[in-house]
């Protein structure tokens, strides 16, 4: 009569390294399919991604080459925030721009502007680059076209274009200089903390929230800004010349809709990015040129992964707007 296995040596140890071996095995294939699984989804976004950025420059933001033969506009997007650490940069919107001037078959520039503003350095230098290149490219136009907004720094930027264009309800404006800042003066104390600040300035502490308002500091802030929006004034007339009416509520800082920007001659004319390309330059095909990011820096900007984003950008600077 044989032995069963419970009657050989050792069974129970045999037994439990077959088991443990079995459960490596499922967990190493479950690994397998996980990895698999997520591969198969990031290629199905990137695919996606493919197809919709494709839309815009026809397979583009990668793999374009910037030569398009056909006569067409480039369109240059300005959108939201105008900041050095934003989407919409001085120094990547530049680079843009000189890509779209340089283009083979570029009929016109368009700057296609749905913003409530920004920084007014960062929009002065796309002002100034714009300005720049159109006098390196004395034969293609600059059109700007107002979506939704084109306020403040945006219509900074709107300004160095030959002609602009907007919505009826489209928002214009903005002609003005904006610091935000507050006071929690008594909110220490309440709480029982003591700060202690030291400095080796006697204004070092300027617009301390902590600290009452100082009327010198105040003084000196409104010195500030209104050099600043005398620069802007100075702008907005030298760009828009005598189109401009004769309405000293142009530059204090109020907002309009379109239909009333051509009125006060803000802009040239009401229109769509479409109509202004058919209608005004008299050619429909438009070419969207982005600023050249990774695939993988599009594909978090296209989830609406912010805070990625910014980690890519790799900038915390302060803005003004």
């Amino acid at each position: 009569m044989g032995w069963s296995n419970e009657n050989k040596p050792g069974w129970e140890r045999e037994t439990l390294e077959r088991l443990v071996q079995a459960q490596v095995v499922e967990q190493r294939r479950a690994r397998r399919w996980g990895i698999f699984f997520k591969l198969l989804l990031f290629i199905y976004l990137f695919a996606l991604l493919v197809l919709v950025r494709g839309g815009d420059m026809g397979l583009t933001a990668w793999f374009e080459d910037d030569r398009e033969p056909e006569e067409h506009v480039a369109v240059v997007e300005v959108d939201g925030l105008i900041a050095s650490s934003a989407r919409a940069n001085a120094e990547e919107l530049n680079k843009t721009l000189k890509r779209a001037f340089e283009a083979d078959g570029t009929r016109a520039v368009m700057l296609r502007i749905n913003s409530g503003g920004g920084s007014p350095v960062q929009a002065a230098a796309i002002h100034d680059e714009i300005l720049r290149l159109k006098d390196e490219h004395e034969d293609i136009p600059v059109y700007a076209v107002v979506t939704d907004i084109g306020a403040s720094a945006a219509y900074y930027i709107a300004v160095a274009a030959d002609e602009i264009y907007a919505s009826q309800a489209s928002m214009v404006g903005s002609i003005g200089v904006r610091l935000d800042s507050f006071g929690v003066v008594d909110l220490l104390e309440n709480i029982g903390v003591e700060r202690r600040l030291f400095t080796s300035g006697e204004n070092k502490a300027l617009l301390d929230p902590f600290l009452p308002l100082d009327e010198g500091h105040v003084s000196h802030i409104h010195d500030l800004m209104d050099g600043l929006h005398q620069q802007f004034v100075d702008v907005v007339r030298q760009g828009r010349g005598d189109r401009l009416a004769e309405n000293e509520e142009l530059f204090d800082g109020l907002i309009w809709t379109g239909q009333r920007a051509v009125d006060l001659g803000l802009i040239d004319g009401l229109g769509t990015d479409q109509s202004v390309a058919r209608d005004v330059i008299g050619v429909e095909k438009m070419v969207t040129f982005k600023p050249r990011r990774s695939a993988l820096q599009l594909l978090f900007e296209d989830l609406g992964m912010s805070a990625l984003q910014s980690w890519l950008a790799m900038e915390t600077k302060p803005n003004w707007r």
